[in-house]
């Protein structure tokens, strides 16, 4: 269930928010729209905390569920999902900083309406760039994820492979937004992978869980569990 949250609060605030309210090439519609919507930008900003919250308690479950599997490799993913998490909530206060040029607050007169709205622009582009920097721990996070998948024995290897594509898929699409900005949104099609490998993690852990004959069998071989 949280995982299912991550998912659905992050798709949500990026396709029934932000792509509703950014304007791709004309950035002073795009502040109009963020002061004339500031609750729901707001809003979006607060529910985009949820999904990190679930997070941090999602890293600990996965750290027990897979460190049968191999203990130094479940620790490296945790802490690669440690490392993600300031980066992404730090990206937020771009949010916030776009929320705050876009108002009408008496020390933005000091500003033309035309070098406010292209500050609007930068701290939105700081934005994506502080996710996509964010997504680089978390593709090698999802990289280590599917090798310990793919070994545990109690998770089918299809979940393995699928969780090493997605960490494939969210390196790429952010090295190359760093790299050669103008290919990122083409390649950015290439994230619907990294949903396909999510998804279906997120799923099977809801529907059938872990196999825990299975799992207590390498515990106990690991001397991770005792009867």
């Amino acid at each position: 269930m949280l995982y299912l949250i991550i998912i659905v609060i992050g798709f949500c605030s990026e396709f029934f928010v932000r792509d509703k309210l950014v304007v791709s090439g004309d950035v002073t519609a795009t502040a109009n729209n963020i002061a004339a919507f500031e609750s729901l930008w707001r809003i979006s900003i607060a529910g985009e905390l949820i999904p990190l919250v679930c997070a941090v308690a999602l890293t600990l479950i996965f750290y027990v569920m897979l460190r049968p599997v191999n203990k130094n490799l479940a620790l490296l993913a945790m802490f690669f999902n440690l490392v993600e998490f300031p980066i992404e909530a730090a990206s937020k206060l771009c949010l916030l900083a776009a929320l705050f040029l876009s108002g009408n607050a008496d020390y933005l007169k000091a500003f033309e309406p035309h070098q406010l709205h292209a500050l609007v622009k930068i701290s939105l582009k700081l934005h994506d760039y502080g996710f996509g920097i964010d997504l680089v721990f978390f593709g090698f996070a999802c990289l280590v994820y599917g090798y310990l998948l793919f070994r545990s024995g109690y998770f089918p290897r299809t979940l393995g492979v699928l969780m090493a594509i997605a960490g494939l898929s969210y390196l790429a699409n952010s090295f190359t937004l760093i790299l050669a900005p103008a290919y990122a949104g083409t390649i950015f099609l290439i994230v619907v992978l990294a949903l396909i490998g999510e998804l279906s993690l997120c799923l099977r852990l809801m529907v059938k869980g872990v196999n825990v004959q299975r799992w207590k069998e390498q515990a106990s071989a690991a001397g991770e569990w005792r009867s």
